[in-house]
């Protein structure tokens, strides 16, 4: 199974570095490589959330997250993104601004980071949304119920999530904008309109799937005649799911996904200028660091990680929290990318040995996970 889920990640690893030896000798191999670990070690909570999502979805839909997402994920967040940052924010057009990052790097990188704050905040707002819609809603399994448990009562107010973002932002607006510490001028609107845009993003993108999905499962439940083609949906979503998303609910959860990866893009991209500023380095180091991240979410999907391991999923959701409060700090102070992946991974790693001994405790080592279809992670 790892061979056949990380088939292409290896294969695309192996390229990648090669043609990296190839065009910028060892220290352009070195610099790929470099931005390869970057990605994943900032991504890897990602993952543990693409999988919480993708395993409602069926077979198709899984398919072409895998691949259709990962072309977007490769060439478009770390390879277009960044020029259409640099055409927007100098006014250029397209082809002047890809001149600009082939032509004029120190420009190009000054332009890119000069947005960070419009970044930065639009991607902490909409990461604080998924943490808090999160930490607010019932689960049956609590981590740190001290907090989980009381924050889950008062969660009921349906806008809670929204108020708290909206103030996050506001302090944020007032105390770190005016002093941003990319562009070297007043950020407050700036940071208030992505901000907001973030906040909508979310709300439309999340909501218009969560309205297909109920949609989808209203109709299932009325649907006698259905009954047998739903298990077969269910089974192919991936072990513990509700229903496997197909059609109008599954392209919106399709495109929720994709801005999720996008908002976790932010900081591997911006991060990357530290290491290069040559945009082609940086898509290929980057974007074998997305093939892994693709390969692990299949592998927890196809293994039913998250079944086994009920607390993984607190673990992610806390280092999204952790993630969106520190992109809104970067709005003002450097934050080093290590600290940024450390706290993602010592986060996920405390919530899998806690869920670990919660099974040892119920005598449940790992549960068995029905088989699924195949669905691999190449393009």
């Amino acid at each position: 199974m790892l061979l056949k889920t990380f088939g292409w990640s290896f294969a695309i690893t192996v390229l990648g570095l090669g043609l990296a030896g190839v065009l910028w000798g060892w220290q352009g191999l070195a610099i790929v490589g470099i931005l390869s670990i970057l990605e994943i070690s900032l991504s890897f909570d990602n993952a543990v959330i693409n999988a919480g999502i993708l395993r409602k979805m069926n077979a198709f839909w899984q398919r072409i997250f895998l691949t259709v997402g990962i072309l977007v994920a490769v060439f478009g967040m770390r390879l277009v993104f960044p020029v259409v940052i640099v055409a927007v924010t100098a006014k250029l057009g397209p082809i002047e601004a890809v001149q600009l990052a082939v032509n004029d790097k120190a420009h190009y990188q000054e332009l890119v980071t000069s947005a960070h704050p419009a970044i930065a905040a639009f991607g902490g707002v909409f990461l604080l949304m998924i943490f808090l819609d999160f930490l607010f809603e019932h689960r049956e399994h609590a981590w740190l119920s001290w907090i989980e448990r009381p924050l889950a009562r008062i969660g009921k107010l349906d806008t809670l999530s929204v108020i708290v973002a909206l103030v996050v932002l506001l302090v944020s607006a007032l105390t770190l904008a005016p002093h941003a510490a990319h562009g070297g001028a007043d950020k407050t609107v700036t940071v208030l309109l992505s901000g907001i845009a973030g906040l909508i993003t979310y709300l439309v993108v999340g909501g218009v799937s969560g309205y297909f999905e109920g949609r989808l499962e209203d109709d299932e439940a009325e649907d006698e005649d259905g009954a047998a083609a739903t298990a077969v949906e269910k089974k192919g979503a991936g072990a513990g799911s509700a229903v496997g998303l197909a059609g109008k609910a599954a392209f919106f959860m399709f495109l929720y996904l994709e801005v999720i990866d996008a908002s976790f893009s932010f900081d591997g991209v911006i991060g990357a200028f530290a290491i290069t500023n040559d945009i082609f380095e940086m898509a290929l180091g980057l974007g074998i660091g997305a093939m892994y991240i693709r390969s692990l979410t299949v592998f927890l999907v196809r293994k039913g990680t998250l079944d086994d391991y009920v607390y993984l999923e607190h673990g992610a959701h806390y280092a999204i929290g952790a993630l969106g409060v520190i992109l809104l700090v970067t709005i003002r102070f450097e934050v080093s990318e290590v600290i940024t992946g450390l706290i993602g991974v010592v986060l996920i790693a405390l919530s899998f040995g806690s869920s670990v001994l919660r099974n040892r405790r119920e005598g449940k080592p790992g549960q068995e996970v029905p088989s699924q279809p195949e669905v691999t992670s190449g393009v």
